[in-house]
């Protein structure tokens, strides 16, 4: 396929994707925000447009009208170059523009990028590509956050809507044992190599750093062996916590993950399938890096650092339950020898400040502001989860969040 119709495709694609996602919503679901972290539906839907109209379409095109010039406020992100926006918490009280007006919005882009696309000169497509195809990326990673989004608003709710059927009902029996997987250490590289396909600017320059020999969890934590950490007393034992972890979990009341609720004698969760019992067996999901760290001491063990994570992460298939799968929730390893889960199912925190990489360059104009200036007081998740697109994950793959969120699919993987 000739490269300017296979880029019209990805864009196509990756928005089809998005409006497919808010398929089994209701109108009124659209609006709400049921948290500062959480962004409506509906935002999301005309952030992404607005990303494409600010970085392609403007710069590219001197003739080209916008929607609506009122939009670059309401539903710019945080680009302080580029203009005023709404404070993220007020995402939810935008009753207008419509759950309609901001589709049409869509469909306007949509169609401007496509006859853009389709008329500039060779030169100037070559020019621009680089700002579409990060816009594309851009709304992959806003797929994943409006189904964590809507998780949250739903749970909210107290009549505990479903967003789907229950694909993979909850599993009985046991899960594999763990095992230590071993790895050699010495000089390694790391990051994303200069002819990548494509890359964030958080996952370059390849760079060089020293391991020590490590062995990494062969799978990832169940919720049973969360549950033990829970009935030992782990919420109330000071000793196993970061200082900034004990004082955030007494000061929001946290006796378990999110999403989790006893019930009698059992425990259940809350999934985008709604409320069902707990599974033992399936990966630990929506806990903090605080959480996840005093498990880990706990255990007796630690969090792999991002570098040894990626050590493991490059030798195996990017594969596993991720968004295409259409569980939108973890499933427990599946059994087999050597290392498993390490893509898919829950992002893995890992014990690495997010911190740039020695030369870090941002990207170009008013772009830079992508990533770089959250490189302070976050902590680097590795991996994917359930509701990560394929095309979207990759070894090199930098998330990253403060250490007391825990609605994003986060889980625990070990190392010692």
């Amino acid at each position: 396929m000739e490269p300017r119709e296979r880029v019209i495709q990805e864009f196509l694609f990756v928005r089809q994707r998005t409006e497919a996602l808010t398929a089994p919503l209701q109108t009124e679901d659209f609006v709400v925000q049921s948290m500062p972290d959480v962004s409506p539906t509906k935002w999301h839907l005309a952030h992404t447009s607005w990303f494409f109209e600010t970085f392609v379409l403007r710069p590219t095109d001197k003739g080209y009208s916008p929607f609506d010039g009122r939009f670059s406020f309401f539903f710019n992100s945080y680009y302080e170059g580029v203009g005023d926006f709404l404070a993220r918490d007020r995402r939810g009280s935008l009753s207008r523009p419509t759950v309609k007006e901001t589709l049409d919005y869509r469909i306007y882009v949509t169609h401007s990028i496509i006859e853009l696309l389709r008329e500039i000169p060779g030169d100037v497509f070559e020019r621009v590509l680089p700002a579409v195809t990060l816009g594309i990326q851009h709304e992959e990673q806003h797929q994943e956050l409006l189904l964590t989004d809507i998780k949250h608003v739903f749970f909210s709710n107290p009549l505990r809507p479903r967003y789907c059927s229950e694909s993979v009902p909850s599993e009985l029996g046991s899960v594999s044992p763990m095992q230590w997987i071993p790895f050699q250490g010495g000089k390694r590289e790391f990051g994303a190599a200069h002819d990548a396909c494509f890359a964030f600017d958080n996952e370059r320059p390849s760079h060089t750093v020293w391991l020590e020999d490590f062995r990494l969890g062969s799978r990832l934590v169940t919720n049973q062996e969360y549950l033990e950490f829970i009935n030992d007393g782990g919420y109330e034992n000071p000793s196993v916590w970061l200082s900034n972890g004990w004082v955030t979990s007494k000061e929001q009341g946290w006796k378990c993950p999110l999403y989790w609720e006893p019930d009698g004698d059992r425990w259940m969760t809350y999934s985008l399938a709604g409320t069902r019992e707990l599974s033992m067996v399936e990966p630990v999901c929506h806990v903090s890096f605080y959480e996840a760290d005093a498990f880990a001491r706990w255990s007796g063990n630690r969090l792999p650092t991002e570098f040894e994570w990626e050590v493991a992460a490059r030798l195996e298939p990017v594969e596993g339950n991720l968004l295409a799968k259409g569980r939108f929730h973890p499933v427990s390893a599946p059994g087999d020898p050597g290392l498993q889960q390490i893509f898919g199912d829950v992002w893995e925190w890992t014990a690495s400040p997010y911190l740039a990489y020695p030369g870090f360059r941002p990207f170009d104009g008013d772009m830079a502001e992508y990533n770089g200036k959250f490189m302070c007081d976050q902590w680097v998740l590795r991996g994917g989860s359930c509701v990560t697109p394929q095309d979207h994950i990759r070894a090199t793959y930098r998330n990253f969040f403060p250490a007391d969120a825990r609605w994003q699919f986060s889980g625990i993987r070990l190392a010692t």
